[in-house]
């Protein structure tokens, strides 16, 4: 019996819509709302272990962490969300989506009216609307990938004339509460009844979203540098969360539960219009050549033709730690335990360990918060530092000559890796890492949906920063560069103190800088063999409240910039570009090439709400004009390095 051949049935549009109907008929049935907590991780029962520990006490770390991820469903487990995000989340105003208001009316094809209609009374199910799809036109939301969006951030780095690059880098959005100043009222409940710049839409605790922005400087290899990329913002958001950190900007009321009924009320659209954002630019008091002149540090050129390189400037005076809602006792706790095992684990240095915005016992009577937003960053370096340092000394050292000898499994039993960063992945390679690298982060957080680069918005700008990499400001009015980090090296007065207790002595090396065993920064991760002698990742911490228009931008460069470049001639290179993106790689194309060490070079640019008139405070982007030129023809000079 043959098979009788019948006409193929063409595919029309209501096929189309019922296909899309019942595909979302599945979705809807299958979703499940997430919690705020997704990404289920417990911290290990006992932190309390050595560098020395033996097998056995191994064995029963991984057997308690397998017994607490096995029973996912018990109560006393939490469960750490992984919020970081490589791009943002934005509200676009309705007349984006008709960008063209000269393109046709009606239907945008040539099929008839009849067979266009969507859904009729015998076509099926109706089509049904997304999950997460706003029905409001006026609230559609997309996501920008963050190094797409040249206009407000760009990043470069070069490996210089070095074999490779250990410089890393990240950007995105971090999942904690905000820790801006609350704005006034009249700007929080203002709406959206005019067409405007789209603003950022609120994280999952119904906070405007936090940016991140880090720069790594790697050295003896690209091991830390990676790890601090990958996992540092990981361990900002769990300790966050283990703190119990609340967010900012909301308070109690009588009556109200404050997380559960915070969400109800979705945080007004800051318009363009009603924020002023060309009326804060035109507010500005641009300062003249002649008042700045005077404050601008360049580099001089003497007789001889020779460059005279200004001092690097210290950073300025942060504003003071602001109080933060956080569970206290818990968070003393943690302190304390983290601290008591940097002592156990360590010594050294560490056995009179008292890093500054961390608090072991409660103190009624001190003028100092006990737990800030400053504390939870602090903790999460230390708590990173020390997970990369144990897991290294864990691992076989590949100069030790008797490493053949040394079991497969020394770091793992039963093939279980005996603990784990947030992100659940391993630390380093199969041998021990003796590098290490330095770090600068900063976080941006908005009292008001407006982006932070929105000239009338007002933000709160917090930096960690440990080792020599560097983190700038530029004013707008007066076009100058506002250090938000100071170089930890052991010349430093204040670093010099710090570890004369402990080092032996300083060794100056053949350039005249002063090393502690041989490494040029006395703060860094990892660099496991100097721990004990006090090199240790305590972050120096600056807040900085950024007023309307008040900053053009923020700079985050690795040694290879800041070692060859002032901080002047660095916002001069960016000033001068059309974008941040452009700027950035302005700065390392400039600095790679009149570099005389070849260093790798990294630079991050973001953009703030002065950026349009970067350009007209002070000197402009001309003060520095001559010596960078003369820095060019230094670089091209075929006669340099013999003179």
């Amino acid at each position: 019996m043959g098979l009788c051949c019948r006409p193929p049935k063409r595919w029309s549009l209501n096929d189309t819509y019922g296909f899309i109907a019942t595909f979302f008929e599945a979705q809807l049935q299958s979703y499940v709302p997430r919690s705020v907590a997704t990404c289920t991780r417990t911290r290990l029962l006992s932190r309390q272990f050595s560098v020395a520990q033996d097998a056995n006490t191994t064995s029963s770390r991984a057997e308690s962490y397998n017994s607490s991820t096995s029973t996912s469903t018990s109560p006393s487990q939490h469960n750490v969300r992984r919020g970081f995000h490589t791009y943002f989340v934005t509200h676009l105003p309705s007349s984006s989506l008709h960008p063209d208001s000269r393109a046709p009316a009606g239907p945008h094809h040539k099929l008839p009216r009849s067979a266009a209609a969507p859904h009729n009374a015998v076509s099926g199910a109706a089509p049904v609307s997304p999950p997460h799809l706003p029905l409001n036109r006026d609230l559609t939301v997309v996501r920008i990938p963050l190094r797409s969006a040249k206009h407000h951030f760009g990043a470069a780095d070069s490996r210089g004339s070095r074999p490779y690059n250990e410089d890393t880098n990240q950007a995105g959005t971090i999942d904690i509460p905000a820790f801006a100043k609350r704005a006034p009222i009249s700007l929080v409940r203002s709406t959206m009844n005019k067409t405007g710049e789209g603003t950022s839409a609120d994280s999952a605790y119904g906070d405007p979203q936090i940016f991140y922005f880090g720069v790594f400087d790697g050295h003896g290899g690209t091991q830390c540098s990676d790890f601090l990329r990958d996992e540092l913002h990981g361990y900002i958001e769990e300790a966050a969360h283990e703190f119990e950190l609340k967010s900012s900007l909301r308070t109690a009321r009588k009556n109200r539960k404050l997380d559960s009924d915070s969400s109800e009320m979705p945080t007004k659209i800051l318009s363009d219009a009603e924020a002023g954002g060309r009326k804060k630019l035109d507010q500005l008091d641009i300062k003249g050549s002649e008042a700045v002149v005077a404050k601008t540090d360049i580099p001089e050129i003497d007789m001889h033709g020779a460059i005279q390189e200004v001092e690097t400037s210290n950073a300025i005076k942060g504003a003071q730690p602001v109080p933060a809602k956080a569970s206290q006792s818990k968070a003393l706790r943690l302190q304390k335990e983290l601290v008591e095992e940097y002592k156990s684990t360590i010594g050294g240095y560490f056995r009179r360990f008292h890093p500054p915005h961390l608090h072991l016992r409660r103190d009624p009577d001190s003028p100092v918060p006990p737990i800030t937003i400053e504390s939870v960053l602090t903790y999460a370096f230390l708590r990173a530092d020390l997970d990369f340092v144990t897991a290294q000394a864990h691992k076989p050292d590949p100069d030790d000559p008797y490493v053949s000898d040394t079991a497969l499994n020394l770091d793992e039993v039963l093939g279980k890796p005996h603990h784990l960063p947030p992100s659940g992945q391993g630390i380093g390679g199969r041998t021990r890492f003796k590098g290490g690298s330095t770090a600068s982060v900063a976080l941006i957080s908005t009292p008001t949906p407006a982006p932070f680069w929105h000239p009338a918005a007002s933000s709160t700008l917090l930096v960690g920063h440990v080792g020599d990499t560097r983190v700038l400001l530029c004013e707008t009015a007066t076009g100058l560069p506002r250090p938000l980090t100071s170089d930890h090296h052991p010349s430093s007065p204040g670093e010099s103190h710090r570890l004369r207790r402990f080092a032996a002595s300083f060794v100056t090396d053949s350039f005249g800088e002063e090393r502690i065993q041989g490494l040029a920064n006395s703060r860094a991760f990892g660099d496991v063999a100097s721990k004990r002698l006090g090199v240790s990742a305590e972050p120096e911490i600056t807040r900085t409240e950024l007023g309307p228009a008040q900053y053009s931008f923020i700079v985050l460069i690795s040694d290879g910039v800041s070692g060859t470049l002032s901080d002047q001639e660095i916002v001069d290179v960016v000033k001068e570009a059309k974008t941040p993106e452009q700027g950035s790689k302005d700065v390392v194309a400039y600095a790679t090439e009149v570099s005389g060490d070849g260093d790798n070079a990294t630079c991050l640019v973001v953009r703030l709400g002065g950026w349009e008139r970067r350009s007209e405070g002070g000197l402009g982007s001309l003060g520095t004009k001559e010596i960078r030129d003369f820095r060019r023809n230094e670089a091209l000079d075929p006669r340099r390095g013999i003179r």
